[in-house]
């Protein structure tokens, strides 16, 4: 048993036609070079035309180099397929912690109510809770979106043990119940209703706050993570503010049925009008430091806040990949597809994004890896702070803080905030050589 895979990678078939196409295209753009190239006109014969037809074919050679150059990613596509059973019966739940990042930044054209739907799904994921830590990062430094998470720390203690006693999928509330009325769960419809009923009227109390733009003197006495806004804060112009508002390292903190809780952090990383704040790429950088204070967890993911995974077992099928005995070691990240829903069936700008998930980001996977899309993505906290690839390298699974359960909240998140000061990476490799890069256009 210790020597079998923990994942498997397997050839896509019926690739022969396609093959068969891309060679005869290819011979085809040969042969018109050629021609071109032997059978140049005499002065005075048609010349003129002849140079219009070389000039108009030179141009659009650009499209025959990227035709090219595509082949190699759709020559030969592999599938990976993660045997979550193995890594059961090798690991138990003796599994590495897990840090989650979820990315926003105006909670207008965000809205808080759909970034929290977000933050659920993830702090609901089948992994045990005491290793999961969800982190999200608002660049727009909104007090709106700080009640919203507030609220959903709350809703939490309701969701997830409801999710996980029904195998509810999937765990994104306003996805779950958009998509299902209950009847086909294992669940009664009254129990159903009421925690319908609780999300219902959490949402409606977060979209008339933020409809007011202002959050009422009663709920600012709930938590003193409030007491962080003033009114000269603006989303290019604020402090630094971290707010723990669930520890999962205290045992009092528990669901409605006594299990523990996942630790759910807010971050709002220092801006100022004369520093450049380097778009999502310096937020995650900041969210690498800052939970490196609170977690440090062996893996990190990030998520877009308009997402949720399909399935409740992302986390599991994942670490398929970086715990596999023979190839985990190689592996840096593990990127997944991102799929859209309520697309038309007359689409024509394809932004479904069928090509690309289907076809090219398995087609770079058999020619070393696919690129990181800025979503859904897993990746080794080592190998993001800088740490190179060497054969002899053996990643600590049992890292991350665990040893800080007394340690006073109101220091770790002074400390964070300082990590998260719009100076900090002055002088230092952030952006270039540790963390995710400045300045690449593919993720800015």
């Amino acid at each position: 048993m210790e020597s079998r895979r923990l994942f498997a990678t397997e050839s896509i078939g019926g690739r022969a036609v396609y093959k068969l196409h891309a060679v005869t295209v290819a011979a085809g753009i040969l042969l018109v070079l050629y021609y071109r190239a032997t059978s140049v006109p005499a002065a005075g014969e048609g010349r003129t035309a002849w140079l219009g037809m070389l000039v108009a074919e030179l141009w659009y050679s650009v499209y025959w180099v990227y035709w090219v150059v595509t082949q190699s990613v759709r020559w030969s596509p592999v599938r990976r397929r993660p045997f979550r059973d193995r890594l059961a019966a090798r690991y138990g739940e003796k599994l590495p912690s897990v840090d989650i990042f979820v990315c926003t930044a105006d909670p207008h054209s965000e809205p808080p109510s759909l970034v929290i739907s977000t933050v659920l799904s993830v702090m609901a994921y089948n992994y045990p809770t005491e290793k999961v830590s969800v982190y999200l990062s608002d660049d727009g430094g909104s007090v709106l979106t700080f009640y919203a998470m507030w609220e959903a720390s709350a809703f939490a203690k309701h969701w997830l043990p409801f999710c996980k006693r029904y195998n509810i999928e999937p765990r994104s509330p306003a996805a779950y119940f958009s998509e299902s009325d209950g009847l086909q769960d294992l669940c009664t419809p009254k129990e159903w209703s009421f925690v319908k009923g609780m999300y219902d009227e959490m949402t409606e109390r977060i979209n008339t706050t933020v409809m007011s733009g202002k959050i009422t003197e009663d709920i600012m006495q709930n938590h003193k993570g409030f007491g962080e806004w003033n009114p000269e804060i603006t989303s290019r112009n604020h402090k630094p503010i971290v707010q723990i508002l669930i520890d999962g390292k205290d045992q009092k903190v528990v669901d409605n049925e006594g299990n523990a809780l996942p630790t759910l952090v807010y971050m709002a990383r220092e801006k100022r009008p004369q520093h450049h704040h380097n778009f999502k790429a310096g937020a995650m950088n900041a969210l690498i430091r800052v939970s490196s204070a609170i977690s440090n967890s062996p893996i990190i993911m990030n998520v877009d806040c308009d997402m949720y995974s399909n399935t409740s077992d992302t986390i599991r099928d994942a670490l398929c990949f970086f715990l596999d005995e023979e190839m985990g070691h190689k592996i840096g990240f593990v990127q997944y597809p991102q799929n859209y829903n309520n697309m038309t069936n007359n689409n024509i700008y394809g932004n479904s994004l069928h090509v690309i998930n289907k076809v090219e980001l398995s087609g770079l996977d058999s020619v070393g890896g696919p690129m990181y899309i800025g979503t859904g993505c897993f990746h080794k906290r080592e190998i993001l702070c800088g740490r190179r690839f060497s054969k002899d390298y053996k990643e600590d699974w049992n890292a991350g803080i665990k040893d800080k359960i007394q340690e006073n909240i109101y220091h770790i998140e002074e400390k964070a905030k300082s990590l998260a000061a719009c100076t900090y990476e002055h002088d230092t490799q952030w952006g270039a050589e540790i963390g995710l890069k400045y300045g690449f256009p593919a993720r800015i």
